[in-house]
């Protein structure tokens, strides 16, 4: 297939997931609670929003300074202005296709700063397993902070709902639990039994080469010069990235007196609606106000506050990345003229 029109297609279906996303939200509700969505947005403080776009920035040129270490690791000095546009014009690509971020920013920093492209993707690696450590740590951290809403919710909306339906008698989550411990039993048999041929298969041989490329990712932190530094970038990283959608609660009434720990469900729950559909557009939403449901903010309102959080990045994203892409050029010429 020709790879403008497999590109082509990949972005049409993701947007057509996104806004399948939006129709699941939308068709139960009422005209009213529709209008109650618009409301919450066009009655927004948007120089709360307004306030995100720069801890955004700085959390991007955190990000490129992160990636400068490890590019230093390898023996090359490339220029933070070159890092911070490469970062930007990354992500601006990850929008319209995945993993296209990834290659775009290896090839900016191919061309203007010679650095091989294996190498820099290399070290792409390793920060995408450091973020997914991070990832977990603060996925787990979470659980732990809400696990009594979280199992509140999950059993006034899952377990007796289905009970309800499938007119049981007995507690559900109970039969849940003995459903998950017999599928893990079984799941062992099946690798003791056909290991071998595990083993022979693709899908095995790739997972394995992954767990190989972290192993390989986490030895090249210690050739870091400054590993504290390094990690800090990583905490200011993920802690502006919570900042960035906590100060957007302000925007709206509703969420206005949530803490904390709140946007660290957002934070969380949200990045896994972005790992599911490319950019997380349609599905960002609908997960912020399933996950506010928790603290007590109506639905409509959550799913108002969570197109403002998504649109703010998004916009910071974009206008930031066009930017780059337009200075990128310009600057570097400039550069080699005054050498």
């Amino acid at each position: 297939m020709n790879p403008k029109l497999k590109n082509i297609i990949r972005f049409t279906v993701f947007l057509g997931i996104g806004i399948f996303f939006i129709w699941i939200f939308l068709r139960n509700l009422t005209a009213d609670q529709k209008q109650e969505i618009l409301n919450s947005m066009g009655n927004a403080n948007y120089w709360w929003i307004a306030l995100a776009i720069p801890l955004g920035i700085l959390s991007h040129f955190i990000r490129a300074m992160r990636w400068k270490m490890l590019i230093e690791t390898m023996g090359y000095k490339p220029r933070n202005g070159n890092m911070f546009y490469a970062v930007m014009i990354g992500y601006f690509a990850n929008l319209a296709l995945p993993r296209l971020g990834e290659v775009s920013r290896c090839t900016i920093l191919t061309k203007y700063e010679n650095v091989p492209f294996q190498k820099s993707f290399g070290t792409v690696i390793t920060e995408r397993v450091l973020d997914m450590m991070m990832f977990f740590f603060l996925f787990f951290l979470n659980l732990a902070l809400q696990a009594e809403r979280l199992s509140g919710y999950i059993d006034e909306n899952i377990y007796k709902p289905l009970q309800n339906k499938l007119h049981l008698s007995y507690d559900l989550s109970g039969a849940f639990t003995f459903v998950m411990i017999s599928f893990a039993v079984v799941f062992g048999i099946i690798v003791l039994v056909f290991g071998k041929k595990i083993k022979e298969n693709k899908l095995y041989k790739k997972i394995k080469l992954m767990a190989l490329g972290f192993v390989e990712g986490m030895k090249s932190l210690t050739k870091v010069r400054n590993i504290w530094l390094f990690f800090f970038y990583t905490f200011s990283i993920w802690a502006l990235y919570l900042l960035m959608a906590y100060v957007v609660f302000f925007s709206i009434p509703a969420s206005s007196g949530l803490g904390l720990d709140a946007g660290l469900a957002v934070l969380v729950f949200g990045s896994i609606g972005i790992m599911v559909v490319q950019g997380g557009i349609g599905i960002y939403p609908a997960i912020v106000a399933e996950t506010l449901v928790l603290y007590g903010v109506a639905s409509e309102q959550g799913y108002a506050l969570g197109w403002l959080i998504w649109t703010s990045q998004n916009v910071t994203i974009v206008l930031v990345g066009i930017i780059s892409l337009i200075l990128l050029p310009i600057l570097n010429n400039r550069k080699n003229e005054k050498a």
